[in-house]
């Protein structure tokens, strides 16, 4: 990658899709782009820090609190709006989670559970102190360490059931997604781009965000198992 590439980072939530979404910008433009992910709450101390970048893309209110803090410039562009999905390793046992009591009793049952540091993790947590079981589970949490998909300790066996953003659960090997958070209880994160303030290339950074918000991959959104976001904060 030349120097002159755009550098953009991003939670692991949207990983696979930033990668193609950065291949077809550049086949389209010319334009390199070096795409990196990492856990989100990482991503964030790291652009807080000063590091420098031309494109960051995080949980929205993430982006706005660099923004509030100068790192990021200009409005957040909102992308993608992503759900929770819940998955058991392959073979195991697969409760029911089409209700939300089907949920809260495949949770009280599960020897170890596994969720998010992100968004979504404070979420569940919030909605197992709200069921009145978060301590009696807290125990059998297995927080994850960053930038390791809970699904992958689904699926060599550290947590009998986890919790995370479908995006990441449904390519994994060794699991199954037993489906989407019921509606009752579902929670989306929209993930949304800003502009780095330290870069050098802020019009071909604009480009890219632009490119990524465009109809044109509205279905390659899908594909990932995230809905198109046309929402500008």
């Amino acid at each position: 990658m030349n120097s002159t590439a755009l550098k953009m980072i991003s939670s692991m939530a949207t990983r696979e899709l930033l990668s193609q979404l950065a291949e077809q910008f550049s086949r389209e433009t010319g334009i390199a782009v070096q795409a990196e992910a990492a856990g989100g709450v990482e991503v964030a101390k790291r652009i807080s820090a000063g590091e420098a970048c031309d494109v960051v893309v995080l949980a929205s209110n993430a982006i706005d609190k660099l923004i509030g803090e100068g790192r990021v410039t200009g409005a957040r562009l909102d992308l993608v709006r992503s759900g929770v999905a819940i998955a058991v390793r392959e073979g195991a046992a697969r409760p029911l989670v089409r209700t939300e009591e089907d949920v809260k009793a495949a949770v009280e049952a599960a020897e170890s559970l596994s969720y998010s540091t992100g968004p979504s993790g404070v979420y569940l947590e919030k909605l197992f102190e709200r069921w009145g079981i978060l301590e009696k589970v807290r125990s059998r949490i297995v927080v994850p360490p960053p930038g390791v998909p809970v699904g992958s300790l689904v699926a060599d066996g550290r947590a009998a059931l986890g919790f995370q953003q479908l995006s990441e659960l449904m390519n994994l090997k060794g699991i199954v997604v037993l489906g989407p958070l019921p509606d009752a209880i579902q929670t989306m994160t929209v993930f949304s781009g800003g502009v780095c303030a330290a870069s050098a290339q802020q019009e071909a950074a604009r480009k890219l965000l632009a490119f990524m918000n465009s109809p044109q991959v509205a279905q390659l959104k899908r594909e990932h198992g995230m809905e198109p976001s046309t929402a500008t904060a």
